[in-house]
Parts: C-alpha cells; sequence; structure tokens
C-alpha cells in the first residue's frame, strides 16, 4: 500500500507543479502545446467562472471613440458590487481611445488566455495603472499577433511562457471598451482602478526606435490555479516526497526501528 500512496504523492506534486508553470510562466511553455502561437491558447477555466465572461466577449463596435486619457479611466467612480453576470450598461456600451498611454506590463492570462496589458499615463514604473486586455476571441487573434510581433522588435517576448514586466515602459495607443471588474487581486501592486478597457487593442507606433534590452524571467501573472499551491504546500509535499518510503512517519520500519 505504500508504494501506490508515494505513486499518487508524486503524481499530486507534479501536477500542481505543471498548474504552476502554467500560470507562472517559463521557458518550456508547459500547459500550451503551441504556447509560441497566441491565436492557439487554450483557455483553464471553464467560461462559467468567469466574472462578467459574456460582458467581456464581445467584439467592439464601429462607433466613434472618445479620446480619453488613462487619468480619465483612474477618475472613474466605482461602484461598491458588480454583479459576476452583469451586462454591460453606460459606459461601457461606448468605445475608447487612448493616443498617449505607456506600456508597463505584458503577459497571457493562463486561465483564459485573454493578452493581459497594464499601461500608465507616464513612463515612471511607480504611476498608477490601468489594466487593458486583448481577448482570445478570434477577431482579435490580428491584434494579438500584431501586439507580440511589435513588442518582440523591442526585445520583449510575449508568449503563454514568456511575459511580465517590461524592462522600460513603451509608449502605445490603445482602442478599447470601458469594462468594470470587481475588487480583487489582480495584476501588479500599481494597478489603481477595477475599470479596465476590455477588450482592447494595444498599438506600438511603427516609427518609435526599438530598444532591445534582456527580458528578466515572468515574475508574476493572473491565475485563479496559482491558489490551489501554495509554494510552501509544495515544498512541503516535495519534501515528504523525497524520504525513501521506509523512513515515512508510522511507516512499519520506522515504528521498528523506534521500538529497537
Amino acid at each position: 500500500m505504500q508504494p501506490l500512496k508515494r505513486i499518487l504523492l508524486i503524481g499530486i506534486i507534479t501536477f500542481f507543479a505543471l498548474l504552476s508553470a502554467s500560470c507562472n510562466g517559463g521557458s518550456y511553455g508547459i500547459g500550451q502545446p503551441n504556447p509560441e502561437d497566441l491565436c492557439k491558447c487554450l483557455p483553464v477555466e471553464p467560461d462559467i467562472l468567469d466574472f462578467r465572461h459574456i460582458a467581456k466577449h464581445v467584439p467592439i463596435p464601429a462607433i466613434a471613440a472618445q479620446e480619453i486619457g488613462v487619468d480619465t479611466i483612474l477618475s472613474w467612480t466605482q461602484d461598491a458590487f458588480v454583479a459576476p453576470d452583469a451586462p454591460r450598461t453606460g459606459r461601457e456600451l461606448q468605445v475608447f481611445h487612448v493616443a498617449t498611454a505607456f506600456l508597463q506590463e505584458a503577459s497571457v492570462n493562463s486561465a483564459d488566455c485573454d493578452v493581459h496589458f497594464e499601461i500608465s499615463m507616464t513612463a515612471d514604473k511607480n504611476a498608477p495603472r490601468v489594466i487593458v486586455e486583448t481577448i482570445v476571441d478570434s477577431e482579435f487573434c490580428s491584434a494579438r499577433q500584431a501586439a507580440q510581433s511589435q513588442l518582440k522588435k523591442h526585445g520583449f517576448t510575449l508568449d503563454s511562457s514568456h511575459g511580465g514586466e517590461l524592462p522600460q515602459a513603451l509608449p502605445i495607443v490603445v482602442l478599447g471598451m470601458a469594462f468594470e471588474d470587481f475588487d480583487h487581486t489582480r495584476g501588479s501592486v500599481h494597478v489603481a482602478t477595477n475599470w479596465e478597457l476590455h477588450p482592447a487593442i494595444v498599438t506600438i507606433p511603427q516609427n518609435l526606435h526599438p530598444r532591445v534590452q534582456p527580458q528578466k524571467p515572468r515574475t508574476s501573472a493572473i491565475c485563479s490555479f496559482s491558489r490551489l499551491a501554495p509554494p510552501a504546500a509544495l515544498t512541503a509535499l516535495q519534501a515528504f516526497a523525497k524520504i525513501p518510503a521506509h523512513r515515512h512517519p508510522g511507516s512499519p520500519s520506522t515504528k521498528l526501528k523506534e521500538a529497537q
């Protein structure tokens, strides 16, 4: 019975390790069959678990966009409660264009495969940020690939395994619809509002001179599954798995040795 328990334990550790790798990013693309192709990302979270999923996943309508700045989004009043199935209303039915903003972070959400961007009014790394998302829906495929290609020219790799904080903020232009998320930890500590542009299209101006810099490993991600396997728990499980079967507390050989 002891070998079976050991196999099950190793299996659990492997499962959580795979989830952790897919959530936190890495250099191996674990969790996605085609990590480099942003249009083939496979969500691991069921749509029913996604907050306001139907409201998020809509095309950007072909209507006149209102010119705003990141500071405008930061000034929008946040509701105390937003229902998880609330339809779009009011401001959320409008399209906005941000002509001046700076991209601070870019990554792929392992849960729903949306491309997550954090933007600010200035290039200051400590400036308050707003989240904008390019959704996984097929009509946004070209927008996802364009952002990936533009970032690559600046030495930054964006795919299902790579992303995170940019070494230096890049000027961008954003077109998208307003969307109010609920109050929870998401993105970096610099995200300062529940309001987003979601869905949105992020464009890096072509005339921007490329800045090729070393990219740091991705150290943060947005993934609901990461809560399932806290680092401390994994460490304890891994340590337990390394103990030979005959040394496990409670095993017959251990009890015999203690009796002697």
